[in-house]
């Protein structure tokens, strides 16, 4: 008689556990990467979609920069140019990973067709330096050869920017991006764009005492 009253005095905790595991279990839901998602006000997934697509579509667009292109194949028989995205800068208050518009650009420039997008700043020092330890290293037939980089005739940059407003427990968050393009040789400015406007009104539920 003593089996049945010690199984049972296992089985009910453990019915028990597996009742409460499952409370408050975690709900995915895939949405369409394209719709806009805002949880908390703050930079978002939607935010870098707008202000990228539409600071290259000014660009890419604008007609002093078709014209410096036209000008530029004119005198380098038919070649385009090539241009270097630099580093977005980040002038707000928020963690966010600009490198991804400057990814989302340097895409834009190859897939154009109206430019060469060439590599800057660290990339460029770790292929200068991946070309010298093949001059040191590798054989004479197989070395990447030195002095044949494409030289950049236009160099991208630009900043993000951040205006807030707070009272009480509503909050204004206000984004938008500078960025422009610049003749290396003259030190030029071919093209400067703001994108579009992002403001967000946000209001949080107010703590009870």
């Amino acid at each position: 008689m003593k089996k049945p009253i010690l199984f049972g005095a296992i089985l009910i905790p453990l019915l028990l556990f597996s009742g409460c595991a499952t409370t408050g279990s975690t709900a995915v839901k895939r949405v369409d990467a394209n719709s806009q998602v805002d949880l908390s006000g703050r930079w978002n997934a939607s935010d870098f979609r707008i202000i990228s697509e539409s600071l290259i579509k000014s660009c890419l667009e604008s007609q002093r920069v078709d014209q410096f292109i036209k000008d530029y194949r004119s005198s380098h028989g038919g070649m385009i140019p090539a241009c270097v995205v630099d580093k977005f800068g980040n002038d707000t208050a928020e963690h966010i990973d600009t490198n991804m518009l400057a990814d989302e650009l340097k895409m834009a420039v190859i897939n154009s067709g109206k430019m060469d997008f060439v590599a800057g700043g660290d990339t460029r020092a770790a292929i200068r330096d991946e070309r010298q330890d093949q001059l040191n290293n590798a054989s004479e037939l197989t070395a990447a050869s030195i002095g044949n980089e494409t030289g950049a005739a236009l160099w991208f940059r630009g900043r993000l920017m951040y205006i807030g407003d707070r009272s009480d427990n509503i909050s204004d968050r206000y984004y938008v991006a500078n960025a422009e393009l610049i003749d290396i040789s003259t030190g030029r400015i071919i093209w400067s764009g703001k994108s579009e406007e992002i403001r967000k009104v946000v209001r949080q539920a107010k703590v009870r005492a």
